[in-house]
């Protein structure tokens, strides 16, 4: 009877992880629609094809040596089989006496959801680069960020690993952050600001006199249906990061996190219009898509401890953050097409730091340390790769190409073309 038992979790388990690797993996179609709409129309076709071609890039290069980096083992995944399973020694044993609470599941599932979380730290840098960089710059990078940094900085907190021998995020700091606030998306965000520093603002952007020019995207029901697609693929990201169902515990946890995932969202989307109403006088379409993305975030370090009413709240701070860090780095003229460096790097932190308010478990000093270590590390390694990459080939298209836009120039097509050419 034990054994009919544990095989049912298992079966369940691995399901349910597949299910919500899936929902993770739709993510990329909602960074692809999202970014498509809020760049210009002449730039469409590039920031698509980054995005599918990251993904498939990401996939590859986390199989042949990043899942490895980060959860140890051999450098090539092809060694594992369909019957690998994550069970341990204390829980094959528990069986007899009822069920442990680790998890069961197959060890090819957790590789599925592992990867699609690597694909969506590479979509954060995507956006942030839009509508000036190299297509080929930009895959030369997504190798290095899925196979080496990402894996290794994944290391020293889910893997567990101590950074470089040093010491260790979790058994000596405490650092905790359930589904990836900064090991995702402070870390994608991290690399994005660095391509963007190197990079430069876009043609225009930036007046001599130091005013900012809106350079609005070409299609926001694009923008809005990519959110909401984020949104829905949210529930798998933080819903996964459970990683079991097949128990009442779990199961509740589960609905937790569902429930807790989405009214940060709902917190974040209605504070970040409030804002933009005070602060400019209009309901701002783009600044209530980013405060729905930025609730998300913020909720993403701890989304099973919190009350609903503390997600809200918590998801609603984010939004008000995303709105003032978005028009200071205007300010400061980092030209973030999209606002992902805003969305996914400051509210990423705030994310990070706001865990110690609901788990007692957690120190604000630890979540800074922690916070600290991905910062510096994927900042630094992604410098070197960057310049390295601009030394070589360069990473910016010239002005001509800018300004006709990087469709013709990196794709030769373009999305629209009847707009252009009524008789094509």
């Amino acid at each position: 009877m034990e054994n009919q038992i544990f095989e049912l979790q298992y079966a369940v388990d691995t399901f349910y992880f597949l299910v919500c690797g899936a929902l993770v993996m739709w993510m990329a179609a909602g960074f692809s629609m999202l970014e498509a709409g809020l760049v210009r129309s002449k730039n469409t076709v590039e920031i698509l094809t980054k995005n599918v071609a990251l993904y498939a890039v990401s996939c590859i290069m986390y199989m042949i040596c990043g899942y490895a980096l980060m959860y140890g083992g051999g450098y090539f995944l092809a060694g594992i089989q369909g019957g690998e399973s994550l069970v341990t020694d204390a829980l094959a044993a528990s069986v007899e006496n009822g069920f442990g609470g680790d998890a069961v599941y197959s060890k090819a599932s957790d590789f599925f959801f592992q990867v699609v979380f690597v694909a969506t730290a590479m979509s954060i840098v995507s956006g942030a680069v839009a509508e000036r960089m190299k297509l080929w710059a930009f895959l030369i990078f997504a190798v290095f960020m899925t196979g080496v940094i990402y894996p290794l900085e994944g290391s020293w907190t889910w893997g567990s690993k101590a950074v470089f021998g040093l010491y260790s995020l979790g058994d000596d700091f405490g650092f905790s952050d359930f589904a990836g606030s900064g090991i995702v998306h402070m870390a994608g965000a991290s690399a994005a600001l660095v391509g963007v520093l190197l990079l430069g603002p876009r043609k225009g952007k930036y007046a001599a006199d130091g005013s900012t020019k809106a350079i609005p995207g070409a299609n926001l029901p694009m923008a809005t249906l990519g959110t909401f697609i984020l949104w829905m693929g949210w529930f798998g990201f933080n819903g996964g990061s459970v990683l079991k169902l097949g128990d009442i515990t779990n199961a509740n946890a589960v609905a937790m996190v569902f429930l807790n995932t989405n009214t940060a969202a709902a917190g974040g989307l209605v504070a970040a219009l409030l804002v933009s109403r005070i602060k400019f006088g209009k309901a701002d379409l783009t600044m209530a898509l980013n405060g729905a993305l930025a609730g998300l975030v913020a909720i993403t370090a701890e989304p099973s401890t919190p009350s609903a009413l503390a997600a809200t709240l918590i998801g609603a701070a984010g939004g008000i953050l995303v709105v003032f860090s978005i028009v200071m780095l205007d300010k400061l003229k980092i030209d973030d097409p999209v606002g992902a460096i805003s969305v996914h790097g400051v509210v990423g932190l705030w994310g990070l730091l706001a865990v110690p308010l609901t788990n007692a478990d957690t120190s604000f000093m630890g979540q800074i340390v922690g916070a600290l270590t991905i910062f510096i590390w994927v900042s630094a390694a992604s410098f070197v790769v960057w310049s390295i990459i601009k030394a070589v080939m360069g990473i910016r298209v010239d002005a001509e190409e800018e300004y006709e836009g990087v469709d013709l120039s990196e794709c030769g097509m373009e999305a629209y073309p009847e707009f252009v050419n009524p008789s094509a």
